[in-house]
């Protein structure tokens, strides 16, 4: 159940075969909605550090998005999408013990897809976040 199902409603038709993932099939925004793009999150922490350890990358790059939705009086709740661009395989255990924390039981709408590079030379992993609020 979302916090603010007034505005996002998320759904997994049953015609059509069950996420392979933490993610939901359908995001649904309401017309009243304000929408919201925000530039590719990456690793980067508050000492602008990148580190060089995928998982690290990961775990600051959720943190940012956290502090980037929060900058705008938002919640990852508001969050309807996230596109997920990485150089590297993902970690999904670790991945997702972050996700499934911040997103809880009604994840976002996501798309993942492995390329050769970023926009920095060291950066592993960029996510996209689209939100409604």
């Amino acid at each position: 159940m979302n916090l603010n199902n007034n505005v996002i409603q998320r759904y997994n038709p049953e015609n059509i075969a069950k996420p392979v993932g933490s993610y939901s099939h359908v995001t649904k925004i309401s017309r009243n909605a304000e929408m919201y793009v925000f530039s590719g999150q990456i690793g980067i922490d508050q000492n602008n550090n990148i580190p060089t350890a995928f998982n690290e990358q990961v775990t600051n790059t959720m943190n940012n998005i956290v502090d980037i939705l929060a900058s705008q009086q938002l919640t990852p709740d508001h969050v309807i999408k996230i596109n997920i661009w990485a150089t590297e395989e993902i970690d999904w255990d670790h991945f997702y013990a972050i996700w499934d924390n911040v997103f809880g039981p009604t994840p976002p709408s996501m798309t993942v897809a492995y390329i050769t590079a970023l926009g920095l030379p060291e950066l592993k992993i960029e996510l996209d976040v689209w939100a409604a609020g």
